[in-house]
């Protein structure tokens, strides 16, 4: 009786799968080149544009140039401390400040009254939102002359006051030294309120309106549900406004130097009218250079205790690292 034979087909050579090691360091370098690729542009324009000009207006400063000829006149930190030390200059930064409080302290409240107005079910509400939104979109030279006119003594504003029973408190608004400076800050809350009142609708458009109907129905009044679920949740929203108009504020330009060039008698004067009236109007260019670093100081340190104390818990978890 013979045995049977039984064989079996070969099996084929079984490939080995890629290391997993090596299939990271490939995702990570295809990651890498996309980074450069997308952010090389965009360096070489930031590095032209601000890193590069910051740095010559730091070499600038150093000296004492009127813009003519070759930079020969060391005087170090002389620019500064003359600038630091200069009556109107600290005036002028106390001016930017009284801005600055001012925005907080009136604009802030004002635009979250608007915005939460503008954020019901009103008759017209779209053609409203335009009405508030409509002098943000002028240009502030624009804005500037329309108010310059009107503010004129026996001007459009004096004639209204006038015209409702009024008429003693007519001023002269922008010669005033007392006053200039909130007349000035009267027409930058008419010009940006709206961007404020956009931005902080933007920021209720957020706001769940299940947790509103929860608070009525647990017996909180309008304002309770405003104070303890709207404003908290609108927080983000407030830091971020918070933060462009206190910059805002430092940088303030256009308007003051068109409606008054900083008088009368330097009442008005910003840091950043003040860097112009030094810099291109008197030809005190190593002068101006060294007011534009203060100026970028001051913008540039804010920003960062800001960033650190105010928006990092509303960027903390928002941004990933790169593995």
């Amino acid at each position: 009786m013979s045995a049977a034979i039984t064989t079996r087909p070969p099996t084929a050579p079984v490939p080995h799968a890629p290391a997993a090691g090596g299939t990271r360091r490939r995702s990570r370098l295809r990651t890498r080149l996309e980074l450069a690729l997308l952010l090389t542009p965009a360096l070489v324009l930031f590095t032209g544009f601000v890193l590069i000009p910051i740095g010559v207006a730091a070499y600038y400063s150093l000296y004492s140039w009127n813009g003519f000829g070759p930079l020969t006149d060391f005087v170090g930190l002389d620019n500064y401390a003359d600038a630091l030390s200069g009556d109107v200059f600290q005036g002028a930064i106390g001016h930017n400040l009284i801005i600055a409080v001012l925005s907080i302290v009136v604009q802030l409240p004002l635009s979250i009254s608007l915005a939460m107005l503008l954020n019901r079910k009103l008759r017209g509400r779209a053609f409203l939102r335009m009405v508030v939104f409509a002098p943000y979109v002028l240009s502030e030279a624009v804005t500037a002359v329309i108010w310059l006119l009107m503010l004129q003594p026996g001007g459009f504003v004096d004639e209204v006051l006038r015209a409702v029973g009024l008429g003693g408190l007519v001023q002269l608004w922008l010669a005033d030294q007392s006053i200039v400076l909130y007349t000035l800050f009267a027409v930058i809350t008419w010009k940006y309120i709206g961007f404020g009142v956009i931005l902080l609708l933007a920021g209720l458009q957020g706001v769940p309106a299940e947790l509103r109907e929860a608070a009525a129905l647990d017996g909180a009044s309008s304002w309770q549900t405003t104070r303890h679920v709207v404003l908290p949740l609108l927080g983000p929203t407030i830091r971020v406004w918070i933060f462009l108009s206190v910059i805002g504020s430092l940088q303030l330009f256009d308007l003051v130097w068109i409606m008054t060039l900083g008088g009368p008698a330097n009442a008005s004067t910003t840091m950043a009218t003040y860097l112009v009236d030094h810099g291109f109007k008197r030809y005190e260019f190593g002068f101006g250079s060294a007011v534009a670093v203060i100026l970028f100081i001051i913008c540039f340190v804010f920003a960062l205790f800001y960033q650190r104390f105010a928006l990092r818990r509303d960027t903390e978890g928002a941004l990933t690292g790169v593995r």
